[in-house]
């Protein structure tokens, strides 16, 4: 294996790894704070990527046509959090599970019958195409950096507004004890629903970052959704800090696993070894800390 062939490959499981952080820290956000667990999770990251598909067809400006999936998305957050989630917060995670399933196979669905079941291409803005020179050797696309910059960034921002800000002081607080931060006079259904629509975002953006580089297609965020979850599990539920480092570390072990594990083992077990890894490391991680690296009992 060339060193070249490494190193790409390292960028591809940081960017990886970023994409899996948006999803995740949206994940353990909605958990943390309404204790939701969310299976439609997924379904925001599709419609993000759906939404910036048809914006570019009718918004010649990349920027615009960004924002205005992004808004989509949000408005469509703000519908599922009224009609369906809001009545979850006091059910049991049972119903909010079967509840969450359901609400994603009918997105799926919708998407189907607005867009058809054939795959949707996006192309990226010209002004990120090309590569940029890492080494004498090597080259990375200039777009598949920007993803992870604009990840980072997000993560970032969501980092000063949850410990910087007044909203994060009370979506911290409404984490601990919801029924007091009610009490001394926050509107706690209107903190919860814009919890939900800033993961929401979080997931869309994934999506909207993701369009360009593979086939939009209905179900496309299950997948990325099933890793969040082990990501989730991994880190830590509640921890931005445990969502970052298990989201890097589940990227280049996915990534690196798909490429080596074939070689070694042959397609047909290396290809069976290379998608149980990052299950296996999930297993591991529960049997020596049960709350995950930077759970509540993991600081």
């Amino acid at each position: 294996m060339s060193a070249a062939l490494v190193l790409e490959q390292a960028f591809n499981g940081l960017q990886l790894g970023m994409i899996l952080f948006l999803m995740a820290v949206g994940v353990t956000l909605a958990f943390g704070v309404m204790s939701l667990i969310n299976l439609a999770h997924g379904s925001m990251l599709m419609l993000g990527a759906y939404f910036i598909a048809a914006a570019g067809t009718h918004i010649t400006a990349y920027p615009l046509a960004f924002v205005a999936a992004l808004l989509l998305t949000a408005l469509c957050a703000v519908a599922l959090e009224w009609l369906v989630m809001r009545p979850l917060y006091q059910r049991g995670h049972l119903d909010q599970v079967l509840a969450t399933f359901g609400v994603s196979i009918a997105i799926n669905e919708a998407v189907v019958m607005l867009w058809g079941r054939e795959a949707v291409f996006v192309a990226p803005p010209e002004w990120l195409d090309g590569a940029v020179a890492i080494t004498e050797t090597v080259s990375y696309p200039l777009y598949r950096l920007a993803i992870t910059a604009v990840a980072a960034l997000a993560g970032l921002a969501l980092w000063l507004l949850l410990a910087h800000s007044r909203l994060g002081m009370r979506i911290r607080a409404g984490a601990e004890n919801g029924d007091i931060v009610g009490a001394l006079g926050v509107n706690v259904r209107l903190l919860f629903c814009g919890v939900f629509v800033i993961s929401s975002l979080l997931a869309a953006l994934g999506g909207v970052m993701l369009g360009p580089l593979i086939a939009v297609q209905s179900g496309m965020g299950d997948p990325l959704l099933i890793l969040a979850l082990a990501v989730v599990v991994i880190g830590g539920v509640g921890s931005l800090k445990g969502a970052l480092v298990a989201s890097l570390a589940v990227g280049v072990i996915d990534t690196f696993g798909r490429m080596i594990w074939p070689q070694l083992l042959g397609d047909l077990l290396g290809n069976i070894v290379a998608n149980g890894a990052v299950y296996l490391l999930m297993a591991l991680v529960i049997a020596i800390r049960p709350t995950g690296l930077y759970g509540q009992h993991g600081n």
